[in-house]
């Protein structure tokens, strides 16, 4: 199945602090579900895990948030909920997981719950460090084959914008994926516009090379204030990723036979404007390989082996980590992680 998976599609975002915020998220999730046409069933899986998941926060963590949107895969049509909080984490994972066990007084079936109702589930927790649940509810039912990689992506506006100047999308086909990430100059709405504006031309060149993609959004962002962009293209048959970067988006490779993180390398310039020069270079990418990319707005200083067993979850959990704990504030922020499926 071909499909582009970008941020232009909303993704909502809820603090959760209090029992009436339950309700808000849960309405949230109702609404998408409508409008992606689920069943009343699937519907009501889908209320049932955003309520286990808010509550969950609060009893155990007093507050957190809860990201909802269309399923980050170009595999189906679906929902994706992640929970993430900044709590004491749980100290035995594997029986929090069991109905009937809690630690705070209740009847112990909320994670079990959880486990149950999504059609995916992952979980990533340290013990004082937080805890992040990814759950994703399929339309259909038998649920889909995946496509060739797994995504997870999250994006957030600096404090007190509405748009966001960073952007990404992923183009999956039978051949392998093409990658994009962009930091539109500045932020703000014409930053927002820049990103995508870079977006599209993936849209428009689906199967495109690095270095072609490259070039494609440089006319593209003529007309705009331009962006820093990274581009990959993942062939499935050559087992490798090629990538072309313009300006300071940080890239990075893990293949997971000896968990190295290869920086991925981006020349000075502005896309749309003063791009001097586009390379590609090649790294080996087998079957269960990570590619990070990250805008400015996430601190470089991240290292996957301080968090036991991250690389092995959910993309969705890994970018939500590196958002959560490196995110610097005082500008847009952008995570995507794509992993190629496989072992």
């Amino acid at each position: 199945m071909e499909t582009l998976i970008s941020s232009l599609t909303r993704q909502e975002v809820f603090a959760v602090t209090h029992a009436s915020d339950v309700a808000a998220v849960r309405r949230s999730g109702q609404k998408l579900a409508d409008a992606l046409g689920f069943d009343e069933t699937r519907a009501g899986r889908l209320a049932l895990v955003i309520t286990e998941a808010a509550t969950n926060i609060l009893k155990h963590a007093g507050e957190g948030e809860i990201h909802v949107g269309p399923a980050q895969s170009g595999a189906g049509v679906g929902v994706d909920v992640l929970a993430l909080d900044s709590g004491p984490g749980i100290a035995n994972l594997e029986a929090s997981l069991v109905d009937g066990m809690s630690t705070a007084g209740t009847a112990g079936t909320g994670l079990g719950a959880i486990g149950r109702l999504a059609d995916e589930f992952d979980v990533y927790t340290q013990p004082g460090g937080g805890s992040a649940f990814f759950m994703r509810i399929w339309r259909d039912i038998p649920a889909p084959e995946p496509c060739g990689v797994e995504i997870g992506a999250l994006w957030a506006p600096m404090a007190g914008e509405e748009e966001c100047g960073d952007g990404w999308a992923v183009h999956c086909d039978g051949r392998g994926a093409t990658l994009l990430a962009a930091d539109g100059l500045g932020h703000g709405p014409e930053a927002a516009r820049a990103a995508a504006a870079a977006i599209k031309a993936l849209g428009a060149r689906k199967s495109a090379e690095a270095g072609e993609l490259m070039h494609a959004a440089h006319d593209a962002l003529r007309p705009t204030r331009g962006a820093a962009v990274a581009t990959a293209r993942i062939d499935y048959g050559a087992g490798e990723l090629r990538f072309a970067g313009v300006g300071n988006i940080a890239g990075c490779v893990v293949n997971m036979s000896d968990d190295k993180r290869r920086a991925l390398v981006s020349h000075n310039g502005i896309v749309g404007h003063n791009m001097r020069k586009v390379q590609e270079f090649a790294q080996p990418f087998a079957p269960g390989a990570l590619c990070i990319l990250h805008s400015d707005g996430i601190q470089t200083q991240w290292d996957l082996d301080k968090y036991p067993g991250l690389i092995g979850r959910s993309p969705v959990l890994i970018a939500a980590i590196l958002m959560r704990d490196f995110i610097r504030r005082r500008d847009d922020a952008m995570v995507l992680v794509v992993r190629r499926h496989g072992s």
